[in-house]
């Protein structure tokens, strides 16, 4: 039982979102009332505060990844970012060498988020062709990977640093370093790396310059800053990077990313990136210690569990698990109390296994009772072991439910029983 002291629900989903540190608030209320200048104001005090906020703001940004403030470019969030940079990239650096028909080749990832899958499909769609990379088993895209799929017309890789799902670390800065000895060697300028950082930025350590990154994609909301908010890295030099803009407007933003700046917003974003670059190791040290915490409890009461993905290559916040002989949406049902995310994707009509998880071969049966469990700056011992008790509850109660695991326990071989979901 949860203590006394203990509130619930508990939250074990800052994958998804972070609650906004109340240091990020505070710097951003001002510029809600006293300083709600809009920054293209540039006759006045009200629109010199907003600006300087904002370049105050960028330089924070800067260096949490080790860029130039004028290579940061604020965006509305993550999935505009990733936009921005996937079919920014294409329409600029798009050709069809001699031989080959199309507009262009892209390399990108099976287990992708949809906010890089579904632009590289959209762009399918307008005559472009995109190599999607199957991951290895334990989630990892490697820079071999990458090597072996490109092609005479290849324009852009975008491979995110750390999955979503799994939090596994694919080589992100191997593949930079891969492809710009690839320029050094043979003038391939015209291909672009970008990541989908989302999860890594602010997390983990990042220097874009020895990292080998040509774009990078964040977003404030997952670093306990405000939503509504994210950041784009775009390199100046060696190799100077051009996009073709997908807002038109008011030539903001090196002309990016037209449209009035969200001030409010893009103050807090800076502010979560002072904060993480100060506190990051103590975070990543502590956060580690509470994961361990976790898998340890869950895989030692619980059989024929497993986490999913490579065992030590991923961040030190998340993770998935799956529990065999259990139907994911009963789980999720009998563990109100904690707020999570379950490895399917819940449609109207029907309930699919993790996309991510059947890109690594997961098998339908674990891959529809898996959870994602994520923590962060305020999570506790305490809210880790009655989060593993009551999910170990939950699980043992929904066995003794199943005939399929009763089956077991008696010797049945149930390895040809198709899996069927009620």
């Amino acid at each position: 039982m949860a203590s006394t002291t203990l509130k619930l629900p508990v939250y074990f989903d800052h994958a998804a979102t972070t609650p906004c540190d109340p240091r990020v608030v505070q710097a951003m209320l001002p510029y809600f009332t006293e300083r709600f200048g809009n920054a293209g104001s540039r006759n006045h005090k009200f629109g010199w505060e907003a600006e300087d906020a904002i370049e105050g703001a960028r330089e924070h940004c800067a260096a949490l990844i080790g860029a130039s403030p004028k290579e940061i470019v604020f965006t509305s969030g993550a999935t505009e970012g990733n936009n921005l940079a996937i079919k920014g990239v294409a329409e600029m650096y798009e050709r069809a060498p001699a031989g080959r028909g199309g507009r262009g080749h892209i390399v990108t990832a099976m287990h992708e988020h949809k906010a890089v899958l579904d632009p590289c499909k959209r762009l399918m769609k307008e005559g472009f062709d995109v190599t999607f990379l199957q991951p290895r088993p334990d989630g990892i895209i490697t820079a071999e990977m990458v090597r072996g799929a490109l092609r005479d017309d290849t324009i852009l890789v975008s491979i995110m640093w750390a999955n979503n799902e799994l939090g596994t670390i694919n080589e992100v800065p191997e593949i930079g370093r891969m492809i710009r000895e690839l320029r050094k060697g043979g003038g391939r300028d015209d291909i672009v790396f970008h990541t989908d950082a989302t999860q890594w930025v602010g997390k983990m350590p990042t220097n874009v310059e020895t990292d080998g990154i040509d774009l990078m994609t964040w977003s404030g909301h997952k670093i306990y800053g405000p939503k509504g908010v994210g950041g784009l890295y775009v390199r100046r030099r060696n190799p100077r990077v051009r996009l073709v803009s997908q807002i038109d407007g008011g030539g903001q933003e090196r002309g990016f990313r037209s449209g009035t700046h969200n001030v409010t917003g893009i103050v807090g974003l800076g502010e979560a990136c002072r904060i993480a670059r100060a506190e990051m190791d103590s975070d990543r040290e502590r956060l580690f210690r509470l994961r361990t915490r976790l898998e340890t409890s869950l895989l030692g009461a619980l059989d024929h569990s497993q986490v999913n993905g490579h065992k030590d290559r991923r961040l030190p916040h998340i993770a998935n698990i799956s529990f065999g002989f259990v139907e994911g949406e009963g789980l999720m049902m009998a563990i109100k109390n904690i707020a999570c995310s379950s490895g399917s994707a819940c449609t109207s009509a029907s309930l699919e296994p993790s996309y991510v998880l059947k890109s690594l071969g997961v098998g339908d049966e674990l891959a529809h009772s898996s959870l994602r469990l994520s923590m962060g700056r305020w999570t506790t011992e305490e809210q880790v072991d009655y989060a593993a008790a009551e999910i170990t509850k939950a699980v043992r109660k929904l066995r003794e439910m199943s005939p399929l695991y009763e089956m077991h326990l008696e010797g049945i071989d149930i390895t040809k029983i198709e899996w069927q979901q009620h």
